[in-house]
């Protein structure tokens, strides 16, 4: 339960569903049978007299590149999402809305998109936005020598996209069309029902060439060189201190956008964050100590707690022994209290894991997450059955268990849960293991070289749809950082993208789940929610399933009453 203002709303997180369409035709519909809303909405009132449009809002972590198209930086969207905007943008029922792009037509096969862009869309600094902007940006996603973390969200779609990545094709034999300065036609190598998505996603934004040439590695880290076109631009970056956001005179909504400034703070320590908003020194946090919730949401109405598409799991190195035993893997799987977790450690209504995709998504009539089961896996564990695989394995009642790494980054969440599973290896399985932490920037670059035995990570998904968690562990994926590939798994994601039959997709989508779960390459724990602060005074924000807070229809009204 939560408070706000002055009702108790249930949390929607169960409650919500989205219906996916697998057919040709984009179609996504979100339904929200509880009593939760998100955020104020935005009205016409005028601003109260004395109302400064400007806001700060915590952040706890901060990204390594606020480049889009490379990051893959969950610490990166709040800073992308509201400088940078793409063809499309979509509403709450995730369904598209003119972006950069006011209007499209889709061929009736359902393959070729021409997208038709505003004569006034511009860049931050006043030039003209045209369809080479993007066709440049989308090249360079593609472009191996990039290194874009998120290349495998775009070449499997765009029509010779994957040999042009290969270096098999030129860029003229791309499906993406510059017609004139306005017209852009897009091209994929086969339907997708989420591909409008896939285009108001943040690797599908436009760069500019310019500002991105001049300084390819780090264009992104000095205000001067961070040109964007979305409703904020970027007036100050102090990394490590704050982000500084201004109104972009130059967007063509401008006239909508009622924010002057939003300034992200970093502050690591949840705790200070808290003091600050209590304090009223800031106007939102984006995270909460685990150990104030129950207090804040009995009593405070600036405390949500919003549903998320999300799973945190943790990381194995399946070519570490004696990880790359499936019955280890599976015993430390069973040895969870997935419950206790949740109701004593995260206590932000998150729900127990027991794979990857999370509940909500439903497709062909039927939830995902309840068609594609539990693998064995339930709220409380099997501590006898875990025993049991261990001994099998080797290793009865724990003997000669190595002493591998147990990692997580900084944080209050990731640190609590990490000692939690811990304690309960030690417990249940008689194993030790050693704790190691470090700051977001470093853990990341840890866990991209293997460095870990067993590590803390989660996926949000990027778009309304099962393929967003499934594509993280192709292995052709950067995100992939398991030390495991399958050639089998890989064949069923790619069968799913180009799959026109809705039941084939299904059942390629669920036989890829099964080969990852079945053999436990990964150990789920709970399905996020997204626990913040917002004062009241701060209206029309509005923070989606994906995570993404967007501060383009925002205003302050009310502050100091």
């Amino acid at each position: 339960m939560l408070k706000k203002n002055g009702k108790f709303m249930l949390l929607a997180l169960m409650i919500l569903t989205l219906v996916v369409g697998c057919s040709s035709s984009p179609k996504t519909e979100v339904k929200d049978a509880g009593n939760a809303t998100p955020a104020p909405e935005a009205t016409n009132a005028p601003t109260a007299s004395g109302d400064t449009q400007k806001i700060v809002y915590v952040l706890n972590n901060e990204a390594d590149k606020l480049d889009p198209g490379l990051t893959a930086e969950t610490f990166a969207t709040p800073i992308i999402s509201n400088v940078f905007e793409g063809l499309v943008q979509m509403n709450d029922k995730y369904e598209p809305l003119p972006g950069v792009a006011k209007e499209w037509k889709v061929s009736p096969d359902g393959l070729v998109y021409t997208f038709t862009l505003r004569d006034d869309a511009k860049w931050s600094d006043g030039s003209k936005l045209t369809a080479k902007d993007f066709f440049y940006s989308w090249k360079r996603v593609m472009t191996a020598e990039t290194a874009s973390d998120y290349s495998f969200m775009m070449y499997p779609y765009i029509k010779n996209g994957e040999k042009f990545f290969k270096g098999e094709v030129k860029e003229d034999e791309l499906g993406i069309k510059v017609i004139n300065d306005t017209t852009l036609e897009v091209t994929l190598e086969a339907p997708s029902p989420y591909i409008m998505q896939l285009f108001a996603f943040s690797c599908y934004m436009p760069v500019q060439q310019a500002a991105v040439e001049k300084d390819k590695d780090a264009w992104h880290r000095k205000a001067e060189t961070f040109i964007s076109n979305g409703p904020f631009k970027v007036k100050e970056l102090k990394f490590g201190e704050s982000y500084t956001l201004v109104k972009n005179e130059n967007y063509w909504g401008k006239d909508n956008v009622r924010l002057e400034e939003v300034k992200f703070s970093i502050v690591p320590e949840m705790a200070t964050g808290l003091t600050a908003m209590e304090s009223k020194k800031v106007d939102g946090i984006n995270g909460v100590p685990t150990a104030e919730i129950a207090r804040l949401k009995a009593g405070d109405d600036r405390f949500i707690v919003l549903p998320a598409l999300g799973t945190t799991y943790y990381l194995l190195n399946n070519k570490v022994k004696p990880l790359d035993d499936e019955k280890v893997r599976k015993a430390l799987a069973l040895a969870i209290n997935r419950k206790e977790i949740v109701e004593n450690v995260t206590q932000g209504g998150q729900q127990p894991a027991f794979a990857l995709i999370p509940n909500g998504m439903t497709l062909e009539g039927k939830d995902f997450r309840e068609a594609g089961g539990s693998y064995g896996l339930t709220e409380t564990g099997d501590v006898e059955a875990a025993k049991k695989l261990l001994a099998e394995a080797g290793y009865p009642d724990g003997k000669g268990f190595p002493k591998l790494s147990l990692k997580y980054y900084s944080g209050d969440i990731p640190k609590k849960v990490t000692e939690a599973l811990q304690q309960m290896w030690k417990k249940n399985l008689n194993i030790d293991l050693e704790l190691k932490s470090s700051e977001w920037k470093v853990y990341y670059k840890e866990i991209q070289d293997y460095d870990y035995g067993i590590a803390s990570m989660g996926w949000g998904g990027d778009y309304a749809h099962p393929m967003t968690f499934l594509d993280v562990f192709n292995s052709k994926s950067p995100n992939n950082m398991t030390n495991w590939g399958s050639s089998d798994y890989d064949q069923q994601v790619d069968s799913a993208k180009k799959e026109l039959d809705p039941a084939k997709q299904l059942e390629a989508m669920h036989k890829a789940e099964d080969i990852l779960m079945n053999e436990m390459r990964i150990l789920p724990v709970y399905h996020s929610t997204n626990v913040m602060m917002m004062a009241e005074y701060v209206k029309g924000w509005n923070r989606n399933i994906l995570g993404n807070i967007y501060f383009k229809d925002a205003y302050v009204e009310g502050r100091g009453k």
